[in-house]
Protein backbone atom coordinates (compact mmCIF):
# COMPACT_ATOMS: atom_id res chain seq x y z
CA UNK A 1 0.00 0.00 0.00
CA UNK A 2 2.80 2.41 0.91
CA UNK A 3 4.63 1.59 -2.32
CA UNK A 4 1.45 2.23 -4.33
CA UNK A 5 1.00 5.61 -2.66
CA UNK A 6 4.60 6.57 -3.36
CA UNK A 7 4.13 5.60 -6.99
CA UNK A 8 0.95 7.71 -7.22
CA UNK A 9 2.79 10.72 -5.89
CA UNK A 10 5.82 10.45 -8.14
CA UNK A 11 4.93 8.72 -11.39
CA UNK A 12 2.42 11.09 -12.99
CA UNK A 13 1.48 14.77 -13.08
CA UNK A 14 -1.15 15.79 -10.56
CA UNK A 15 -3.59 18.66 -10.33
CA UNK A 16 -1.36 19.92 -7.56
CA UNK A 17 1.49 20.21 -10.05
CA UNK A 18 -0.73 22.05 -12.52
CA UNK A 19 -1.76 24.61 -9.95
CA UNK A 20 1.80 25.08 -8.73
CA UNK A 21 2.76 26.04 -12.26
CA UNK A 22 -0.19 28.39 -12.66
CA UNK A 23 0.04 30.33 -9.39
CA UNK A 24 2.69 32.54 -7.81
CA UNK A 25 4.78 30.70 -5.24
CA UNK A 26 3.24 27.42 -6.28
CA UNK A 27 -0.19 28.38 -5.02
CA UNK A 28 0.84 27.69 -1.41
CA UNK A 29 -1.13 24.44 -1.57
CA UNK A 30 1.55 22.62 0.36
CA UNK A 31 0.96 25.01 3.26
CA UNK A 32 -2.45 23.52 4.17
CA UNK A 33 -2.85 23.26 7.96
CA UNK A 34 -5.82 20.84 7.61
CA UNK A 35 -7.70 23.18 9.95
CA UNK A 36 -10.99 22.86 8.07
CA UNK A 37 -11.74 26.58 7.87
CA UNK A 38 -12.26 26.20 4.12
CA UNK A 39 -14.89 23.50 4.54
CA UNK A 40 -16.62 25.18 7.47
CA UNK A 41 -17.32 28.23 5.34
CA UNK A 42 -18.28 26.48 2.12
CA UNK A 43 -21.98 25.97 1.28
CA UNK A 44 -20.97 23.09 -1.01
CA UNK A 45 -19.48 21.12 1.90
CA UNK A 46 -21.01 17.66 2.11
CA UNK A 47 -22.59 17.71 -1.33
CA UNK A 48 -21.66 14.49 -3.17
CA UNK A 49 -19.62 13.58 -0.07
CA UNK A 50 -16.98 16.22 -0.84
CA UNK A 51 -15.66 19.42 0.68
CA UNK A 52 -12.72 21.77 -0.05
CA UNK A 53 -10.36 20.24 2.51
CA UNK A 54 -11.01 16.71 1.29
CA UNK A 55 -10.62 17.86 -2.30
CA UNK A 56 -7.26 19.46 -1.55
CA UNK A 57 -5.96 16.42 0.33
CA UNK A 58 -6.99 14.09 -2.51
CA UNK A 59 -5.10 16.30 -4.97
CA UNK A 60 -2.07 16.34 -2.71
CA UNK A 61 -2.12 12.53 -2.65
CA UNK A 62 -2.25 12.39 -6.44
CA UNK A 63 -5.73 10.90 -6.66
CA UNK A 64 -6.24 12.46 -10.07
CA UNK A 65 -8.62 9.88 -11.51
CA UNK A 66 -10.93 10.07 -8.51
CA UNK A 67 -11.13 13.86 -8.85
CA UNK A 68 -11.56 13.73 -12.61
CA UNK A 69 -14.61 11.53 -12.21
CA UNK A 70 -16.12 13.51 -9.34
CA UNK A 71 -19.07 15.82 -10.19
CA UNK A 72 -18.29 18.14 -7.27
CA UNK A 73 -15.97 20.20 -9.48
CA UNK A 74 -19.09 21.33 -11.42
CA UNK A 75 -21.06 22.00 -8.23
CA UNK A 76 -18.34 24.13 -6.63
CA UNK A 77 -18.88 27.69 -7.91
CA UNK A 78 -15.23 28.69 -7.40
CA UNK A 79 -16.50 31.57 -5.28
CA UNK A 80 -13.23 31.71 -3.29
CA UNK A 81 -14.86 31.80 0.11
CA UNK A 82 -12.66 28.84 1.07
CA UNK A 83 -9.61 30.87 0.09
CA UNK A 84 -10.95 33.91 1.94
CA UNK A 85 -11.41 31.84 5.13
CA UNK A 86 -8.09 29.99 4.80
CA UNK A 87 -5.39 31.35 7.17
CA UNK A 88 -2.80 30.49 4.51
CA UNK A 89 -4.76 31.91 1.57
CA UNK A 90 -4.69 28.65 -0.41
CA UNK A 91 -6.41 29.04 -3.76
CA UNK A 92 -8.46 25.86 -3.90
CA UNK A 93 -10.71 27.25 -6.69
CA UNK A 94 -7.68 27.28 -9.00
CA UNK A 95 -7.34 23.60 -8.24
CA UNK A 96 -11.00 23.10 -9.15
CA UNK A 97 -10.40 24.93 -12.44
CA UNK A 98 -7.45 22.66 -13.20
CA UNK A 99 -9.63 19.65 -12.47
CA UNK A 100 -12.41 20.92 -14.74
CA UNK A 101 -9.83 21.41 -17.47
CA UNK A 102 -8.68 17.79 -17.13
CA UNK A 103 -12.11 16.45 -18.10
CA UNK A 104 -12.51 15.47 -21.72
CA UNK A 105 -14.30 18.39 -23.32
CA UNK A 106 -17.26 16.29 -24.46
CA UNK A 107 -17.70 15.04 -20.89
CA UNK A 108 -18.04 18.52 -19.40
CA UNK A 109 -21.62 19.73 -18.72
CA UNK A 110 -23.43 20.14 -22.00
CA UNK A 111 -25.08 23.42 -21.00
CA UNK A 112 -21.82 25.19 -20.19
CA UNK A 113 -20.15 23.70 -23.25
CA UNK A 114 -22.93 24.88 -25.53
CA UNK A 115 -22.91 28.38 -24.01
CA UNK A 116 -19.16 28.60 -24.66
CA UNK A 117 -19.42 27.30 -28.21
CA UNK A 118 -22.27 29.68 -29.08
CA UNK A 119 -19.99 32.61 -28.25
CA UNK A 120 -18.17 31.81 -31.51
CA UNK A 121 -21.26 31.32 -33.66
CA UNK A 122 -21.07 34.94 -34.80
CA UNK A 123 -19.41 38.22 -33.80
CA UNK A 124 -21.64 38.96 -30.82
CA UNK A 125 -19.85 36.68 -28.28
CA UNK A 126 -23.35 35.86 -27.02
CA UNK A 127 -23.69 32.66 -24.99
CA UNK A 128 -27.15 32.40 -26.57
CA UNK A 129 -25.75 32.72 -30.07
CA UNK A 130 -27.71 35.93 -30.65
CA UNK A 131 -26.58 37.59 -33.91
CA UNK A 132 -25.43 41.19 -34.06
CA UNK A 133 -28.39 42.23 -36.23
CA UNK A 134 -30.89 40.77 -33.79
CA UNK A 135 -29.31 42.72 -30.95
CA UNK A 136 -29.41 45.96 -32.93
CA UNK A 137 -33.04 45.35 -33.91
CA UNK A 138 -34.17 44.64 -30.33
CA UNK A 139 -32.40 47.69 -28.91
CA UNK A 140 -33.91 50.00 -31.54
CA UNK A 141 -37.35 48.44 -31.25
CA UNK A 142 -37.45 48.75 -27.45
CA UNK A 143 -36.07 52.28 -27.65
CA UNK A 144 -38.72 53.37 -30.16
CA UNK A 145 -41.48 51.85 -28.06
CA UNK A 146 -40.23 53.53 -24.89
CA UNK A 147 -40.05 56.93 -26.59
CA UNK A 148 -43.58 56.48 -27.88
CA UNK A 149 -45.18 55.18 -24.68
CA UNK A 150 -43.26 57.41 -22.26
CA UNK A 151 -43.24 60.92 -23.81
CA UNK A 152 -41.05 62.28 -21.03
CA UNK A 153 -38.31 60.10 -22.54
CA UNK A 154 -38.80 61.13 -26.15
CA UNK A 155 -35.08 61.99 -26.23
CA UNK A 156 -33.92 58.72 -24.64
CA UNK A 157 -30.82 57.28 -26.31
CA UNK A 158 -29.33 53.81 -26.64
CA UNK A 159 -26.22 54.55 -28.75
CA UNK A 160 -24.65 51.85 -30.89
CA UNK A 161 -21.01 51.91 -32.05
CA UNK A 162 -20.55 55.51 -30.94
CA UNK A 163 -16.92 56.37 -31.58
CA UNK A 164 -15.11 57.99 -28.66
CA UNK A 165 -17.89 57.48 -26.11
CA UNK A 166 -16.59 57.65 -22.55
CA UNK A 167 -18.42 54.55 -21.29
CA UNK A 168 -18.65 51.23 -23.09
CA UNK A 169 -21.56 49.11 -21.87
CA UNK A 170 -21.65 45.32 -22.19
CA UNK A 171 -25.06 43.68 -21.70
CA UNK A 172 -25.94 40.17 -20.60
CA UNK A 173 -27.64 38.29 -23.44
CA UNK A 174 -30.53 37.43 -21.15
CA UNK A 175 -31.80 40.99 -21.37
CA UNK A 176 -32.16 41.58 -25.12
CA UNK A 177 -33.18 37.96 -25.75
CA UNK A 178 -35.56 37.19 -22.88
CA UNK A 179 -36.23 40.41 -20.94
CA UNK A 180 -35.71 43.41 -23.23
CA UNK A 181 -37.69 45.69 -20.92
CA UNK A 182 -34.96 45.19 -18.29
CA UNK A 183 -32.58 47.25 -20.45
CA UNK A 184 -34.76 50.36 -20.16
CA UNK A 185 -34.08 51.37 -16.52
CA UNK A 186 -30.34 51.47 -17.16
CA UNK A 187 -30.87 53.63 -20.26
CA UNK A 188 -32.92 55.99 -18.11
CA UNK A 189 -30.21 56.17 -15.47
CA UNK A 190 -27.60 57.03 -18.09
CA UNK A 191 -30.00 59.59 -19.56
CA UNK A 192 -30.60 61.22 -16.18
CA UNK A 193 -26.89 61.60 -15.39
CA UNK A 194 -25.98 62.69 -18.93
CA UNK A 195 -23.55 59.82 -19.43
CA UNK A 196 -21.64 59.60 -22.70
CA UNK A 197 -21.96 55.89 -23.48
CA UNK A 198 -22.38 53.29 -26.17
CA UNK A 199 -23.17 49.69 -26.92
CA UNK A 200 -21.21 47.87 -29.60
CA UNK A 201 -22.83 45.84 -32.34
CA UNK A 202 -19.92 43.40 -32.10
CA UNK A 203 -18.85 41.36 -29.08
CA UNK A 204 -21.47 43.15 -26.99
CA UNK A 205 -22.47 40.17 -24.86
CA UNK A 206 -21.75 40.42 -21.14
CA UNK A 207 -20.99 36.80 -20.35
CA UNK A 208 -18.17 34.31 -20.81
CA UNK A 209 -19.07 30.68 -20.14
CA UNK A 210 -15.77 29.52 -21.60
CA UNK A 211 -14.24 30.56 -18.27
CA UNK A 212 -16.62 28.23 -16.44
CA UNK A 213 -15.93 25.46 -18.95
CA UNK A 214 -12.21 25.77 -18.16
CA UNK A 215 -11.53 26.18 -21.87
CA UNK A 216 -8.72 28.64 -21.44
CA UNK A 217 -8.02 29.17 -25.13
CA UNK A 218 -11.66 30.07 -25.74
CA UNK A 219 -11.80 32.22 -22.59
CA UNK A 220 -8.76 34.16 -23.80
CA UNK A 221 -10.14 34.58 -27.31
CA UNK A 222 -13.47 35.92 -26.08
CA UNK A 223 -11.73 38.46 -23.84
CA UNK A 224 -9.37 39.51 -26.64
CA UNK A 225 -12.31 40.09 -28.97
CA UNK A 226 -14.04 42.26 -26.41
CA UNK A 227 -10.89 44.22 -25.56
CA UNK A 228 -10.27 44.87 -29.26
CA UNK A 229 -13.84 46.15 -29.68
CA UNK A 230 -13.52 48.62 -26.80
CA UNK A 231 -10.13 49.81 -28.02
CA UNK A 232 -11.40 50.37 -31.58
CA UNK A 233 -14.27 52.49 -30.26
CA UNK A 234 -11.84 54.50 -28.14
CA UNK A 235 -13.88 54.22 -24.93
CA UNK A 236 -12.28 55.12 -21.60
CA UNK A 237 -14.29 53.00 -19.17
CA UNK A 238 -15.70 49.49 -19.66
CA UNK A 239 -18.93 48.82 -17.79
CA UNK A 240 -21.09 45.75 -17.58
CA UNK A 241 -24.74 45.77 -16.62
CA UNK A 242 -25.51 44.28 -13.22
CA UNK A 243 -23.70 40.97 -13.66
CA UNK A 244 -20.77 39.60 -11.71
CA UNK A 245 -19.14 36.84 -13.72
CA UNK A 246 -18.50 38.89 -16.86
CA UNK A 247 -16.58 41.57 -15.02
CA UNK A 248 -14.46 38.89 -13.35
CA UNK A 249 -13.96 37.09 -16.66
CA UNK A 250 -12.66 40.35 -18.14
CA UNK A 251 -10.44 41.39 -15.22
CA UNK A 252 -9.02 37.92 -14.63
CA UNK A 253 -8.74 37.17 -18.35
CA UNK A 254 -6.77 40.36 -19.01
CA UNK A 255 -4.48 39.58 -16.07
CA UNK A 256 -4.13 35.88 -16.76
CA UNK A 257 -3.37 36.22 -20.47
CA UNK A 258 -1.54 39.55 -20.22
CA UNK A 259 -3.83 41.27 -22.72
CA UNK A 260 -2.84 44.91 -23.33
CA UNK A 261 -5.65 47.43 -22.86
CA UNK A 262 -5.94 51.17 -22.29
CA UNK A 263 -9.39 51.42 -20.70
CA UNK A 264 -10.53 51.17 -17.08
CA UNK A 265 -12.81 48.34 -15.95
CA UNK A 266 -15.28 49.63 -13.42
CA UNK A 267 -18.25 48.11 -11.55
CA UNK A 268 -21.49 49.88 -12.42
CA UNK A 269 -22.48 49.83 -8.74
CA UNK A 270 -19.61 52.24 -8.05
CA UNK A 271 -20.85 54.50 -10.85
CA UNK A 272 -24.28 54.58 -9.21
CA UNK A 273 -22.66 55.61 -5.92
CA UNK A 274 -20.56 58.33 -7.55
CA UNK A 275 -23.51 59.76 -9.46
CA UNK A 276 -25.64 59.88 -6.30
CA UNK A 277 -22.87 61.64 -4.34
CA UNK A 278 -22.36 64.11 -7.19
CA UNK A 279 -26.05 64.94 -7.27
CA UNK A 280 -26.42 63.63 -10.83
CA UNK A 281 -28.72 60.86 -9.67
CA UNK A 282 -31.11 62.53 -7.19
CA UNK A 283 -32.55 59.38 -5.61
CA UNK A 284 -34.38 59.46 -2.30
CA UNK A 285 -36.33 57.05 -0.15
CA UNK A 286 -39.46 59.13 0.37
CA UNK A 287 -41.49 56.66 -1.68
CA UNK A 288 -40.85 54.01 1.00
CA UNK A 289 -41.58 56.05 4.14
CA UNK A 290 -45.14 54.81 4.48
CA UNK A 291 -44.78 51.46 2.74
CA UNK A 292 -41.65 50.52 4.72
CA UNK A 293 -40.80 47.63 2.43
CA UNK A 294 -37.74 45.83 3.77
CA UNK A 295 -34.72 44.98 1.65
CA UNK A 296 -31.57 42.91 1.92
CA UNK A 297 -28.78 42.67 -0.63
CA UNK A 298 -26.74 39.87 -2.12
CA UNK A 299 -22.99 40.55 -2.38
CA UNK A 300 -22.03 38.90 -5.70
CA UNK A 301 -18.90 36.80 -5.19
CA UNK A 302 -17.54 37.57 -8.65
CA UNK A 303 -17.92 41.31 -8.11
CA UNK A 304 -16.81 41.68 -4.51
CA UNK A 305 -14.82 38.85 -2.94
CA UNK A 306 -13.16 37.76 -6.20
CA UNK A 307 -12.64 41.20 -7.67
CA UNK A 308 -13.03 44.63 -6.05
CA UNK A 309 -13.46 43.74 -2.39
CA UNK A 310 -15.30 45.57 0.38
CA UNK A 311 -15.04 49.09 -1.13
CA UNK A 312 -17.59 48.04 -3.77
CA UNK A 313 -19.68 46.32 -1.09
CA UNK A 314 -19.78 49.68 0.70
CA UNK A 315 -20.77 51.42 -2.54
CA UNK A 316 -23.55 48.88 -2.91
CA UNK A 317 -24.89 49.57 0.57
CA UNK A 318 -24.65 53.32 0.11
CA UNK A 319 -26.78 53.09 -3.03
CA UNK A 320 -29.32 50.72 -1.47
CA UNK A 321 -29.76 52.82 1.67
CA UNK A 322 -30.07 55.99 -0.40
CA UNK A 323 -32.82 54.38 -2.46
CA UNK A 324 -34.89 52.41 0.09
CA UNK A 325 -34.02 54.18 3.35
CA UNK A 326 -31.42 53.09 5.86
CA UNK A 327 -34.14 52.02 8.28
CA UNK A 328 -35.53 49.66 5.65
CA UNK A 329 -32.27 47.87 4.90
CA UNK A 330 -31.37 44.63 6.71
CA UNK A 331 -27.97 43.08 6.06
CA UNK A 332 -27.43 39.36 5.79
CA UNK A 333 -24.99 37.76 8.19
CA UNK A 334 -22.24 37.21 7.14
CA UNK A 335 -21.89 39.81 4.42
CA UNK A 336 -19.55 41.78 2.16
CA UNK A 337 -16.43 39.77 1.23
CA UNK A 338 -17.38 37.18 3.84
CA UNK A 339 -20.78 36.56 2.32
CA UNK A 340 -21.90 33.08 1.34
CA UNK A 341 -22.15 32.29 -2.36
CA UNK A 342 -25.73 31.80 -3.56
CA UNK A 343 -24.77 28.73 -5.61
CA UNK A 344 -25.65 30.22 -8.99
CA UNK A 345 -22.11 31.02 -10.13
CA UNK A 346 -19.45 28.87 -11.73
CA UNK A 347 -21.81 27.88 -14.53
CA UNK A 348 -23.95 25.77 -12.18
CA UNK A 349 -27.16 27.10 -13.72
CA UNK A 350 -26.05 25.46 -16.98
CA UNK A 351 -25.41 22.02 -15.46
CA UNK A 352 -27.76 19.07 -14.83
CA UNK A 353 -27.04 19.21 -11.08
CA UNK A 354 -30.18 21.13 -10.12
CA UNK A 355 -30.79 19.23 -6.90
CA UNK A 356 -27.23 19.83 -5.74
CA UNK A 357 -27.36 23.49 -6.81
CA UNK A 358 -30.45 24.03 -4.67
CA UNK A 359 -28.87 22.16 -1.78
CA UNK A 360 -25.90 24.53 -2.08
CA UNK A 361 -28.26 27.50 -2.24
CA UNK A 362 -30.18 26.52 0.88
CA UNK A 363 -27.57 28.38 2.93
CA UNK A 364 -28.31 31.55 0.99
CA UNK A 365 -32.05 31.00 1.20
CA UNK A 366 -31.82 30.68 4.99
CA UNK A 367 -29.73 33.87 5.12
CA UNK A 368 -32.37 35.81 3.21
CA UNK A 369 -35.24 34.45 5.29
CA UNK A 370 -33.40 35.29 8.51
CA UNK A 371 -33.43 38.98 7.59
CA UNK A 372 -37.21 39.04 7.33
CA UNK A 373 -36.87 41.23 4.22
CA UNK A 374 -39.50 41.06 1.52
CA UNK A 375 -36.98 41.85 -1.20
CA UNK A 376 -33.50 40.61 -2.04
CA UNK A 377 -31.53 42.97 -4.30
CA UNK A 378 -29.29 41.05 -6.68
CA UNK A 379 -26.87 43.17 -8.77
CA UNK A 380 -25.81 40.11 -10.78
CA UNK A 381 -27.70 38.03 -13.34
CA UNK A 382 -26.61 34.62 -12.07
CA UNK A 383 -27.37 35.62 -8.47
CA UNK A 384 -30.74 36.92 -9.63
CA UNK A 385 -31.64 33.70 -11.44
CA UNK A 386 -30.47 31.46 -8.58
CA UNK A 387 -32.10 33.43 -5.76
CA UNK A 388 -35.32 33.69 -7.77
CA UNK A 389 -35.27 29.92 -8.26
CA UNK A 390 -34.53 29.28 -4.58
CA UNK A 391 -37.53 31.39 -3.62
CA UNK A 392 -39.80 29.42 -5.91
CA UNK A 393 -38.36 26.03 -4.93
CA UNK A 394 -38.36 26.58 -1.16
CA UNK A 395 -41.45 28.83 -1.22
CA UNK A 396 -39.68 31.73 0.41
CA UNK A 397 -42.26 34.42 -0.22
CA UNK A 398 -39.69 37.14 -0.97
CA UNK A 399 -39.05 39.01 -4.24
CA UNK A 400 -35.80 39.21 -6.21
CA UNK A 401 -35.05 42.55 -7.84
CA UNK A 402 -32.35 44.33 -9.82
CA UNK A 403 -30.84 47.49 -8.35
CA UNK A 404 -31.61 49.52 -11.49
CA UNK A 405 -35.33 48.86 -10.93
CA UNK A 406 -35.25 50.42 -7.48
CA UNK A 407 -33.15 53.38 -8.59
CA UNK A 408 -35.70 54.27 -11.25
CA UNK A 409 -38.56 53.61 -8.83
CA UNK A 410 -37.07 56.08 -6.37
CA UNK A 411 -36.66 58.64 -9.16
CA UNK A 412 -40.29 58.22 -10.20
CA UNK A 413 -39.32 57.17 -13.73
CA UNK A 414 -39.98 53.41 -13.68
CA UNK A 415 -42.34 52.45 -16.50
CA UNK A 416 -45.28 50.12 -16.13
CA UNK A 417 -43.60 47.40 -18.21
CA UNK A 418 -40.39 47.57 -16.16
CA UNK A 419 -41.83 46.15 -12.92
CA UNK A 420 -41.72 42.42 -13.53
CA UNK A 421 -39.89 41.61 -10.31
CA UNK A 422 -41.79 43.93 -7.95
CA UNK A 423 -44.38 42.58 -5.56
CA UNK A 424 -47.95 43.83 -5.30
CA UNK A 425 -46.91 46.31 -2.60
CA UNK A 426 -44.65 48.17 -5.05
CA UNK A 427 -46.22 47.45 -8.44
CA UNK A 428 -48.10 50.76 -8.59
CA UNK A 429 -45.65 53.06 -6.79
CA UNK A 430 -45.10 56.19 -8.86
CA UNK A 431 -47.59 55.34 -11.60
Amino acid sequence: MEADLTLALTSRPTFLDAVRKALPEGGNLNMCLTCGACSAGCPATGIEDMDPRKFLRMAALGLDQELTEHPWVWICTQCRRCQYACPMGINIPELVLACRKSWARDKRPKGIRLSCDLAFKNESSSAMGTPEDDFKFVVQDVLDETRENQPEFKDLQAPMDKQGAYYYLAVNSRNPVLEPEEMIPLWKIFHRVGADWTYSSKHWAGENYCMFLADEEAWEEVVKNKVKTVEELGCKVWLNDECGHEIFAMVEGIRRYQIPHSFEIKPIVSCYAEWIKQGKLPVNSDWNKDIQAKFTVQDPCQLIRKNFGDPVAEDLRFVVKSVVGEENFIDMIPNRSNNYCCGGGGGTLQTPFNEQRRQFGRVKFDQIKATGAGYCITPCHNCHSQILDLNEYYEGGYHTVHLWTLICLSLGILGEEERQYLGDDLKNVGL
